[in-house]
Parts: structure tokens; sequence; C-alpha cells
């Protein structure tokens, strides 16, 4: 009874939690014809996450996986100095999340909102919770178990060639598509605004000049070059407006999207062969700080204002006709947002570095699933500084011109027609506040939150800031992106250069091999960028999904290896905590890629669009401004059409071997064994470790 009655006040508490959660979800999901307060969606965020990690993570914990605190972790026994090293666990949470928070959460919930705030948030909670933390948290704990190896290795270890090969084919597939679509979006984010062009441009030299410093001037005074970097950082954004002020030099960062495309891709092949020291490094010690600064403003400003969602709780875009991207809420919903609730690039950092820095084997349940949470609240609030905008400057922000027309007077009578009200004076006013020209057709997501952003913070921080709030908040997802960009073609290129290794093709520590790769790799996400910058429809409307297809399939593939580890290791009753997920991965996966191919919505299918396209071409029936274009278009679209058969391919390739290798095991025929590493006890007493 005295254990009783000391459990009182927990469950007495959690039951509180779980009822404040449920009453702020319902009032989310049924609210209809009102406006509601941001705060509806803050609590019932941190309700639920909440309660996922005190209690489901803990059951996955100590029930599906297990986790040992005598077992020593790869960092204690291959303990280099350099790649394994036992480090602090709140130093490689810090590591970890900054490492998966890039853009994504950040994108992908403002380009969802046009089918309104509910059906992202709803994404963003439940799966975020019972999919992408458990992707992450047990990915994270086999690649512990198997000497920190990454998914690629995994897959072939527990799966045999076939599914290992797949797998690695997958991995660079995905690395190619997210690059590419993520230069697209700074590229829509600067195109013909000096300000933030030169903003971000500035990011460049700041970066190299705090790596000279921490290299070369001052080494070790990593103090000195974070108040150097960050006064730089600030003082870029203000004389951003300096120089769009100037009507000599606002000319020199003036430039259209296909051009800064160009820029974009040889800053890309410069990062991934200058030294680690000179740019990738001092630009990711950077952005950790903006992004830790800036969120957490951010989440003050939401709090502190409680400002009411404007944008419906589901808009008339549910069917397809969205002017953002085309295809229906089920399943392009899900490909959407992908960062904020599940993500198969998490899966690459799990089985990359993070494995490789743990000190503890318990320290993975708050790494892989906390850390995920945390990503899956900046999606919550990227979804409400979207939502707080009126829903008609959402859309002629958004809305590239091929949908809504070029001229601003024919895009607002559109917009409005919707039933969304926007005058060309008021986005004229907007633009001037916000330090542009103009903010029409702005497709990508960037500038939009931006606006979200900078109006929330003006309201706390300042309002005859606006416009430097608005640059603040471009060159904070173009930090971002860009820091994502130069890493993950870097990340590429190791990989290119192991799979032509394995064949005898190129050498890791030749500079001819890193130039070449370098180049094969900047050359296959730059030409996907490039054309998505002379894309009528704004790009965004075919890269987009594409990337979420094959984002989810790489998680389907972190999944597929989860489920098959949980059978041999006799965890069959459990395995239905990776299984489902990945169930519904699949469904999800395979749907938008069949709807990518075949839809008849020229807007969704490629091959539709293709056809319409090399039709309108051989009647002479396309305006002359597009003739030019027209043949790299079409090519483009059987291109994005390819891509996606492969990628249906590879998910259903791997679900079969995962479920040919589970029926070996469960038959008693044979099967790769497991190649988890033996126990060997820590030694790793220190009390910071343990506690």
């Amino acid at each position: 009874m005295s254990g009783t009655n000391k459990q009182l006040p927990s469950i007495f508490f959690w039951a509180c939690v779980a009822l404040t959660g449920a009453f702020s979800l319902g009032g989310i999901a049924l609210q209809r014809g009102e406006s509601i307060n941001s705060m509806w969606l803050i609590v019932a965020a941190i309700c639920i996450y909440a309660l996922g990690y005190r209690f489901y993570s803990a059951f996955v914990a100590s029930k599906v996986l297990m986790l040992d605190a005598s077992r020593a972790t790869p960092a204690e026994r291959f303990d280099d100095g350099r790649d394994f090293m036992p480090t602090h666990k709140w130093v490689v949470f810090g590591h970890h999340f900054a490492a998966i928070a890039g853009p994504g959460p950040l994108i992908g919930p403002t380009l969802a909102a046009q089918f309104g705030y509910l059906p992202g948030t709803l994404w963003i909670l439940i799966g975020a919770v019972l999919g992408g933390c458990v992707q992450d948290f047990v990915t994270l704990f086999f690649s512990i178990r198997r000497d920190g190896r990454s998914l690629g290795q995994m897959a072939k270890d527990e799966l045999g060639a076939i599914g290992g090969t797949a797998a690695m084919i997958g991995v660079m597939m995905i690395m190619v598509i997210l690059i590419a679509v993520l230069g697209l979006v700074v590229v829509n984010a600067m195109k013909h605004s000096p300000w933030a062009t030169s903003t971000v441009a500035a990011t460049i030299p700041i970066a190299v000049l705090m790596g000279c410093y921490l290299h070369h001037l001052r080494p070790g005074r990593v103090l000195e070059a974070t108040l150097i970097g960050v006064s730089l950082l600030i003082f870029a954004v203000l004389g951003g407006g300096w120089i769009d002020n100037s009507p000599t030099i606002r000319s020199w960062f003036d430039y259209d999207a296909p051009q800064l495309a160009l820029m974009v891709i040889l800053y890309g092949f410069a990062a991934a062969v200058l030294p680690v020291w000179l740019l990738l490094a001092p630009r990711d010690y950077l952005s950790t700080f903006m992004k830790l600064g800036t969120i957490t403003a951010l989440a003050i400003a939401i709090v502190v204002l409680r400002p009411e969602l404007k944008m419906p709780a589901l808009t008339q875009f549910i069917d397809g006709t969205g002017p953002i991207f085309g295809g229906k809420l089920f399943p392009f919903v899900f490909i959407t947002i992908a960062c904020g609730a599940i993500s198969g690039f998490h899966a690459l950092i799990s089985s990359g570095t993070t494995p490789k820095l743990l000190a503890n084997e318990q320290d993975a349940r708050f790494i892989g699933y906390g850390a995920m949470i945390m990503e899956s609240f900046v999606a919550i609030m990227a979804m409400i500084a979207a939502s707080v905008l009126e829903p008609g400057v959402y859309f002629a922000i958004n809305s590239p011109a091929g949908i809504v027309g070029k001229e601003a007077v024919d895009a607002v009578a559109k917009i409005s027609a919707w039933g969304f009200p926007v005058g060309v004076e008021q986005m004229q006013t907007l633009a001037k506040t916000m330090g542009e020209s103009t903010l029409f057709a702005r497709t990508g997501g960037a500038p939009s939150l931006a606006v979200g952003m900078a109006s929330l913070f003006a309201q706390v921080f300042g309002e005859h800031l606006l416009a430097a709030w608005y640059h603040f908040a471009i060159m904070f997802e173009a930090l971002f992106i860009l820091t994502t960009l130069d890493a993950g073609t870097r990340v590429a290129r190791f990989m290119l250069q192991d799979m032509l290794g394995n064949i005898g093709l190129a050498k890791t520590n030749s500079y001819p091999s890193i130039l070449v790769t370098s180049g094969l790799v900047v050359g296959a996400w730059g030409y996907f960028l490039y054309m998505g910058t002379i894309d009528p429809l704004g790009g965004i409307n075919s890269l987009w999904p594409l990337f979420g297809i094959a984002n989810q399939m790489l998680a389907a593939i972190a999944l597929c290896v989860a489920t098959t580890i949980l059978v041999k290791s006799d965890k069959l009753k459990y395995v239905w905590v990776t299984a489902v997920p990945l169930a519904w991965l699949i469904i999800v996966t395979s749907t938008a890629a069949w709807e990518k191919l075949f839809a008849t919505d020229l807007r969704v299918g490629f091959l539709s669009h293709a056809a319409d396209l090399s039709a309108k071409l051989a009647n002479g029936a396309l305006p002359a401004e597009q003739i030019k274009s027209a043949p790299h278009l079409i090519f483009n679209d059987y291109l994005n059409a390819g891509l996606t058969s492969l990628f249906m391919l590879i998910t259903w390739l791997l679900l079969a071997d995962t479920l040919r290798v589970i029926y070996c095991i469960l038959a008693g025929k044979n099967y790769p064994q497991s190649s988890e590493s033996a126990h060997m006890p820590s030694r790793l007493v220190e009390k910071w470790v343990r506690d």
C-alpha cells in the first residue's frame, strides 16, 4: 500500500498531462469556422511528446531493445580520439540534433499548410512519436550494437548482398534529390533579392575567416571566433539593407534563379573539395548557434503573442488542386512533411557519427528518441509561423506564376477567387516593409516562412526592424540549407568513392579522385537544381514530392533492417514496434510513387505532363518563351519518372528481402546471422558518464 501511495502523485500528474493533451488535440481537430489560438498546438504538442517519451520510449528501451548500461559502447572499445570517442551525453545530443534538424522541419510544414493546419499538425505529432522517434532510436541502438556500422553496411550484414546493394543505391539517390531540393529552396529565396543574396553570400567568407582564425591565427580560441562570427552575421543582415538601397551596388547581387543555381553549384563543388576546417566545420558551428538561438526566440515570440491561426483547419485543396504542389491530401501530406514526422535521412546520422560518440548505451533513448522530439517541435512552430499569415498572402507568396499568372493583378484575382482575399496594394506594402521588390511567386516555402517569423519577431523584439527580421530569417534558413548542401555533398562523395573503391576505380585519399567524384556528385544534384529553376511550375511542384518519396523510402530501408534484427533477436512479439510504421511508409510511398507516375493530372503525373508538353510542342501551341525549355522539361519528366520507378522498385525489393529473411528465420532455414558484436563490460565509471 505504501508503494501505491507513493505512486499516486505520479499517476495523477500523468493523468492530468494525458487529459490536457487529449483536450487540446480535440480542440484542434474539432474546431471549425473560427480561428483558434496557436497555444492549442503548443500545449497539445508538449503533452504528446511528454507522454511519448515517458512511456512509449521507456517501453521500447526496456522491453524491446533492453538497453544495457554495463555494456561497452564502440566509443569506448575503439576510442581513437578522432572518430570514436566517449562524449558527454549533452554534447552528443547537441551534435545529433544539429545534424538531423536541417531545413526539412521548417520547409515541409510550410508547404503542407496549403491543405490547412490540421492534417500536417496531426501527422507531425503522431508520426514523430510512433514513427520518426522510434526509427531514430532503434537505428542508433542497432548501430551501437554493431560497432557503429552505417545503415548500408547493416543492411548488407543482416539482409545479404541483394538488400545491401539496394540500400546503398537508395542512400545515394536520396542524397542527390535532397541536395537538389534544398538548393532550389534557397535559390527561390534569393532570386531578384539583393538583400537576401548579399546576406547569404556573406556567410561564406565569414565561415572561411573563422576557419582561418581557429586554424592559423588563434588556434583553440573558440569563444573569440564565435563572437567574431556571430557579430559579422548580424552585420551582414544589416549591411544587406544598405546594399539594397544603393542603386549601384544592389545590381551586383540581383540575379535570376538560373544564375543563382549555377553559383550554388560552383559553391557546392568548392565546399566539397576544400579542407573541412576551412568552410564546413566553421559553418556547422555557426549554424548550431543560429539554429538554437532563432528557434528559442521563435518559441518565445509564439508563447508571448499567442497569435491566432488564420489558415483554415482544412482548405479546399485537399482534393489535389492545390497551387503549391499537386496531389490529394493522401498520400502527399505524408511525404511533404518528412523531417518533422519521420525522415530516412536521420537514419544516416543515427548510424553515422552519433553511435561512435555514445559513452553509455542507455543514452541512446535520450539522444535518439529525444532529439527527434525536439525536431518535431520545430516543425510544429513552422506550421504555426505559416498559419498565422493571412491565407491570401500565404498563397500569393508560394503559388508559382505558371499557376496564378505572371502579373500581380491576375495572381490576386485568382487567389481571391479561391476564397482567400488578397490585394495588389497589400502585397506591395508587405514586400516594401520586408525590404523586397516583390513577394509574388517566391515558391519553396522559405520566403513565406520568413515573413511569418519576421512578423512574430517584430511584434516582440521591435517592429521598426521588420525588414531586418525578414532577411535575418532568410539567412537563418539559407545558412542551414547551405550547411546541409555542402555536408551532404561531401558525404555523397565519400559514398561514391567507397562504391568505386570496391571495384578498384578510386582511391579515397587521391586528390584527383576527390575532384572527379565531387564533380560527379555536384553534377547530379546540380542538374535537378538547374532544371527546377526553369520549370514554369516552380520546380518545387515536382522535386519536393520526389524528395519526399525518396526520403520516406530511406526510412523504410531503416525500418526493414530494424524489423529483421528484432526477429533475429527473438523479439517477434514486439516486431510491431517497427513493422507498423514500416507498413504505413510502404503504403504511403507506393501510393505517392504510383500517382507521380500515372496520374492524369498534369501537375501530378510525370508521364502525363511529358506527353502533354510533347504534344503542345509538336503542334506549336506553346508560348514562345517556353519553346526553348520544353525539350529539357520533357526529358526531366521522364528522368523523374525513372527515378520514381527506381525508388519504388528498391522499396519493394527491400521489403521482399526482409520478408524472405524473416521467413527463413521462422522456418529454420539458412539466413544471414546477426552481426551484433560480442558483449564486453564497460570500464567507464566516471560519474559524468553515468548520470
